[in-house]
């Protein structure tokens, strides 16, 4: 994958598709300690410990129309590539943790890419599910929660056009307050 908002959104769809209606989605940028952290989080089914042990391996896969589940083992690569490193930790019936940490600042580190483009197919593909998404740049932080813009929506679905461009703004908007920080 071009760039980390893409293994991102390939690890949320992968809660989605195991059952998750809330997917939180973490991002910390330290450039003082030339750390990235990346996190995301579901609530869906979990995996079983032996499927776990396995889920790194490209091989291995629960889609029945192709042999390989690529996603995971690439954000590895990814991360190792930046003098980082993926772990997963997951719990049959309540979720699944990916956690991903790599230098900031290295050559091979795959850029952010589009977070704001990322959040907005998420959530304009899945009205249904909530999202937690924040990102943290050098003590300064931005974050939007679906339940909350659901709330003040009441009936209005959050794909509808006019909202999603209202998300989109306020992605990038916020998300250029802290870059400028």
């Amino acid at each position: 994958m071009e760039d980390l908002s893409l293994h991102i959104l390939d690890v949320a769809e992968n809660g989605i598709t195991a059952g998750a209606n809330l997917i939180q989605i973490s991002v910390a940028e330290d450039l003082e300690a030339d750390r990235l952290e990346i996190t995301i989080r579901d609530n869906g089914k979990g995996m079983e410990p032996e499927f776990l042990a396995r889920v790194l391996d490209p091989f291995v896969t629960t889609r029945t129309t192709r042999k390989v589940g690529l996603g995971l083992s690439l954000f590895q690569q990814s991360a190792q590539e930046a003098d980082g490193n993926l772990t997963i930790t997951s719990t049959p019936g309540k979720g699944t943790k990916v956690k991903v940490h790599m230098s900031l600042g290295h050559i091979d580190r795959k850029p952010m890419g589009n977070m704001a483009e990322t959040m907005t197919t998420l959530i304009e593909g899945h009205p249904e599910i909530d999202f937690i998404y924040e990102h943290r740049k050098n003590g300064n932080a931005y974050v939007l929660d679906t339940r909350e813009i659901r709330a003040e929506l009441e009936e209005i679905p959050l794909n509808t056009p006019e909202v999603i461009a209202l998300i989109r703004e306020n992605l990038v908007s916020g998300l250029e307050e802290i870059a400028s920080r």
